[in-house]
């Protein structure tokens, strides 16, 4: 269900926004849609990836997190530069992640 939410825009953020609206031939409620949606799951990503950075996430819960596929992960950390962090422990970790989406 949707929820109406109000907030205070600069008017730059305004400009543009009318400007997206007239060249995607859409209303403002859909443009800001989304471009909310794209940035939410920007930051999910980012997100998880420095959990990985940081030990905390494995494969699987970067996937989870960042609503990816398990299989687009190592695409992911090859495009932000991350190296591959990948023991047996990790791999125990992925494979309960994954029981829990069955």
């Amino acid at each position: 269900m949707d929820k109406p939410i109000t907030t205070r825009l600069p008017e730059d953020f305004v400009l543009q926004l009318k400007e997206i609206s007239e060249k995607e031939h859409l209303d403002m409620s859909a443009v800001i849609r989304r471009l909310l949606a794209k940035s939410i799951k920007e930051w999910k990503i980012k997100y998880a990836l420095e959990k990985y950075k940081e030990g905390e996430f494995s494969f699987g819960e970067i996937a989870e997190f960042a609503n990816v596929s398990v299989w687009d992960v190592p695409k992911l950390l090859k495009e932000h530069k991350i190296p591959l962090n990948y023991d047996i422990e990790e791999f125990h970790k992925d494979l309960e992640a994954i029981k829990k989406w069955k």
